[in-house]
């Protein structure tokens, strides 16, 4: 099974009408959505591959109502319930590109992880989010640990350059060599930030993660796989009829390429998965597939 630690919110999507206009009103389309990074892979990947939630949220009517979604998705949801939900403002720009106001609120409350919540998880993901914050960041790196103690495979994405900045590149860098994740995903802001791809090579700080492949993802550009002593993978994206809105493409990805993986073992094949489910989530409203 594959486990997915850390943030589940409720995401405010606001698809504005054009530019926004300060000191009065912007025409804009509002939905309210499932959101937070861990719990969308966890949904994208259920239907592909048995998937497990690790997280917490608030004891009320808003986290009660995401945890009955996420399970009604075939999500083996595991959820502390204190403090109060957490919430995502996310405003979408004509392009489809994201700026987003987090209130993580519960998610960072997550405290250690039971045995019995592990068990059966050939592979833990996490997005770096959940290193930010406490006690969810102590959690997050415990149960890594555990997951690799017991012969699991682990996977980090690095979620954002706003929050990398905040939590610090160095610390970062440090932070993955001493977990030596299997895989570590980032897209080309980010990873070029972490010194891990720059230009469309191995960039300064590679080597300090010796045994982790670096999955780098560029838009609509060709997808990089770096693998320890291994040729550069690169693998084309096709094309996408519609661009309306990026969030949760990146976490659909991780979701399509987990599985592929984990089902196979074939990296180009983890990839296609990777591609496909990234652009099912394109032209919708916020971290769902189209019709959902």
């Amino acid at each position: 099974m594959l486990g997915v630690l850390g943030d589940l919110v409720e995401d405010i999507v606001v698809w504005a009408d054009g530019p926004l206009r300060r000191g009065t009103d912007s025409g804009a389309r509002v939905f309210r959505r499932r959101g937070g990074s861990a719990a969308n892979v966890a949904c994208f990947a259920a239907g592909q591959y048995p998937a497990r939630f690790l997280g917490c949220v608030g004891a009320d009517a808003v986290g009660d109502r995401l945890v009955a979604e996420l399970t009604g998705h075939g999500v083996d949801v595991r959820v502390s319930r204190r403090g109060r939900t957490g919430s995502v403002v996310v405003l979408i720009d004509q392009d489809g590109e994201r700026t987003m106001l987090p209130d993580r609120g519960a998610a960072t409350l997550l405290e250690r992880v039971p045995d019995a919540w592990l068990t059966g998880l050939t592979h833990l993901h996490v997005p770096a989010y959940s290193f930010d914050g406490e006690p969810v960041g102590s959690t997050a790196v415990d149960a890594l640990a555990r997951v690799r103690r017991a012969g699991g495979t682990t996977s980090v994405d690095a979620s954002s350059t706003g929050m990398l900045e905040r939590f610090g590149r160095e610390r970062f860098l440090a932070l993955l060599a001493g977990l030596a994740p299997t895989f570590v995903f980032a897209d080309r802001s980010e990873s070029e930030f972490l010194g891990l791809l720059v230009d469309g090579l191995p960039g300064p700080e590679r080597a300090r993660l010796a045994v982790t492949t670096v999955v780098t993802k560029a838009g609509a550009g060709p997808t990089a796989v770096d693998v320890p002593g291994e040729p550069l993978l690169v693998v084309p994206v096709p094309p996408v009829a519609e661009v309306r809105d990026l969030t949760g493409a990146g976490d659909a990805f991780a979701a399509g390429f987990l599985a592929g993986f984990l089902d196979t073992g074939d990296l180009g094949h983890a990839v296609g998965l990777g591609h496909r489910g990234a652009a099912r989530v394109l032209a919708s409203p916020g971290a769902s597939w189209g019709g959902e």
